[in-house]
């Protein structure tokens, strides 16, 4: 057997298997949020249950920018026009809730950035966050039909699973074939 030699010109291969998403992302999203001076990354994906839905539906962070004094950074928030006096009034709780993410105070100054929801490229963004659409429950066909064919799985926990993901999956196919196209 000749010993495996390893080409520096040729990129190493991962061998682990399996990776969630988040590890191989991990390191582009810090460096892309970095970037606009974000630490935090979460405030960026999780600012609506940072700041509650009322905000959130009306301001976005825009940017975390740091002075040369040093103490505390400043925090951009896009809104339009008619909430700017509503945030700039909740500004010290908005402020709270913010360096809570941190754990300390980080920012010490809130700006107010107002813009026309269209037009400018920050600006282009929906304030409103998405809903969740209502789950779609199968009927008892499908949901009987699904149990028929995980049937036979010994392990019960398993079995529901399939069962489950089966009615879904024989419900939206029964959908499908329903609507004309």
């Amino acid at each position: 057997m000749t010993p495996r030699t390893t080409d520096p010109t040729k990129p190493s291969r991962r061998m682990r298997g399996f990776e969630r998403t988040s590890s191989l992302l991990g390191t582009r999203i810090r460096q892309a949020t970095e970037k606009r001076g974000f630490s935090e990354s979460r405030l960026l994906t999780h600012w609506a249950e940072i700041v509650g839905e009322e905000i959130a539906a009306v301001a976005r962070p825009v940017s975390v920018g740091y002075g040369k004094g040093g103490f505390g950074a400043t925090l951009t928030v896009l809104t339009t026009g008619a909430h700017a006096p509503m945030l700039q009034m909740q500004e010290p709780r908005l402020r709270e809730k913010v360096n809570a993410v941190y754990g300390y105070a980080a920012i010490s100054r809130i700006r107010i950035t107002q813009t026309a929801p269209t037009g400018f490229a920050e600006g282009q963004v929906q304030f409103e966050t998405a809903r969740k659409a209502a789950p779609i429950v199968p009927d008892e066909g499908c949901r009987q039909r699904a149990a028929e064919l995980a049937d036979g799985v010994a392990d019960d926990t398993l079995r529901k699973a399939l069962a489950s993901l089966g009615a879904q999956v024989i419900n939206r196919k029964k959908r499908q074939s329903e609507t004309p196209e």
